[in-house]
């Protein structure tokens, strides 16, 4: 037992303690017989991920412990999986969020909830419904805790900004904050809205003559949440009435929640004073889901629309369907119509055989082209700037980010890389590749046309778009 234990501890230091927990730790069974170590999981989906995702570090942990060779096992143990240490933070945050949406549910409605003057379909379109809870995991943990600071003082941390790419579950959390919001403040004014509701609301407003009223209900709130904030780039009328409302809920001591595909400094078309005062508060990123939050996710669709899928298949889902929470919905949903229509229980045949479509997507391999149409996307630029012989940071730091992307994503070589980026010969790549590393180490800035941004969310959001593509 202190040989298999010194083995696991050197198992968790191989592979991170995020993937160990997930994958290892109460749910997975190890013996030492002799020089063979027997792993045993929950089912056979577990046994060949095991097998084809971890052989390597079972194996050298083993080797380190014992000082020679190892034969490994895998088998099944049939046993139900127990929770492990990894899921109880994640329960306890679900919890939280459960318990916030149960209320609610059970209260009634907040005085002034239908104050604002939005229709009957934008009032619909902007009440939370009762949906997926939130789940919170590595991905999300820093807007989580930004978004509990948050509700435990409301107004102290104003505003708060999130920002990440489509899916990661920013319009989710804007509604647990708004129930939460609620719960706290029975009798308080709580609104959210998508940016082209209150676009749309003030342009009625202006039209009819009713912007002193426009201005009662929006700077009388207690708190203000604004999803999709990057549609208000270049509306120069909406921009001052919200610049002039965010000024006055703030010095009131309100709360006001932004949330945007990208941060305040990287939003063109806002102006440097809406800016800096969006970027007053707390900004938070939120990353793609990671395979634990989207097990969790998966988890939590299929107990609340009653799909019988097992917890092999939910596994099977969660580490072939990266990224989009909205992805891992609709292949749910596709299941639990085979599943009726077909009449045959929801398995991972059945999911291989229906969700075909959706894992080859995933798998499609990236290309050059792919890589250089993310970068100019994420930095602005168009592709001839990319391949110009220009040496400013706004293009060069670009082009290097591109060409460590592209020895990462793809199997070209140094002299093929450097040849479609310009014609740029095999050391350029090389350079480029040492110093973009070294940038990541140090978390240095990259140069960008309106400003400099940080080198790992300039990675995150151009690997967003190349998972999306």
């Amino acid at each position: 037992m202190e040989i298999v234990s010194a083995i696991r501890q050197k198992l968790a230091g191989k592979v991170g303690k995020e993937r160990y927990e997930l994958w290892f730790c109460d749910r997975v069974l190890m013996d030492l017989d002799g020089e063979t170590l027997r792993v045993q999981a929950p089912d056979s989906f577990w046994v060949d991920r095991l097998r084809n995702h971890f052989r390597q570090e079972l194996a050298a942990a083993a080797e380190d412990v014992l000082g020679g060779p190892v034969t490994l096992q895998f088998r099944c143990h049939g046993r139900p999986a127990k929770q492990t240490p990894a899921a109880a933070p994640r329960e306890r945050n679900r919890l939280l969020w459960d318990d916030m949406d149960e209320a609610v549910d059970e209260s009634p409605p907040a005085r002034g909830q239908a104050a604002p003057a939005i229709s009957a379909k934008q009032t619909a379109a902007a009440k939370p419904k009762r949906e997926l809870k939130f789940i919170t995991g590595i991905c999300n943990q820093l807007a989580n805790a930004s978004a509990q600071m948050s509700l435990e003082n409301l107004g102290r941390f104003s505003p708060l900004f999130l920002y990440g790419p489509t899916g990661c579950g920013k319009s989710h959390l804007l509604a647990a904050i708004q129930r939460m919001a609620r719960k706290r403040l029975r009798s308080g004014r709580v609104v959210l809205l998508s940016a082209e509701q209150f676009t749309s609301i003030f342009l009625e407003a202006l039209q009819g003559s009713g912007l002193p009223n426009f201005r009662r209900k929006y700077r009388d709130l207690d708190v203000l949440l604004i999803d999709d904030v990057h549609f208000f780039a270049g509306k120069r009328a909406t921009l001052t009435e919200l610049h002039h409302t965010l000024d006055s809920l703030v010095r009131s001591g309100k709360q006001v929640v932004f949330a945007a595909d990208r941060s305040p400094v990287e939003l063109n078309g806002l102006g440097p004073d809406l800016t800096a005062r969006m970027s007053g508060g707390i900004v938070s990123a939120m990353e793609p889901l990671d395979e634990s939050t989207r097990l969790g996710v998966l988890e939590s669709l299929a107990k609340q629309y009653g799909v019988a899928a097992s917890n092999e298949v939910l596994a099977y889902l969660a580490a072939h369907l990266p990224g989009d929470a909205r992805r891992l919905r609709g292949a749910l949903n596709r299941l639990d119509a085979s599943n009726r229509a077909l009449g045959e229980p929801i398995s991972r045949d059945l999911a291989e055989r229906t969700l075909r479509d959706l894992f080859q997507a995933t798998q499609r391999a990236v290309k050059l082209c792919d890589i250089e149409q993310a970068v100019c996307d994420v930095f602005g630029l168009n592709r001839q700037e990319l391949q110009s012989p220009r040496k400013s940071k706004s293009v060069s730091h670009p082009r290097m980010l591109a060409m460590w992307l592209a020895r990462k994503h793809t199997r070209a070589a140094f002299s093929e890389i450097g040849d479609y980026f310009g014609r740029r010969t095999h050391s350029t790549v090389i350079s480029a590749q040492k110093k973009i590393g070294s940038w990541l180490d140090t978390g240095e800035p990259i140069r960008m046309a309106n400003g400099d941004c940080d080198i790992r969310d300039a990675v995150r959001r151009i690997e967003s778009q190349l998972r999306a593509v």
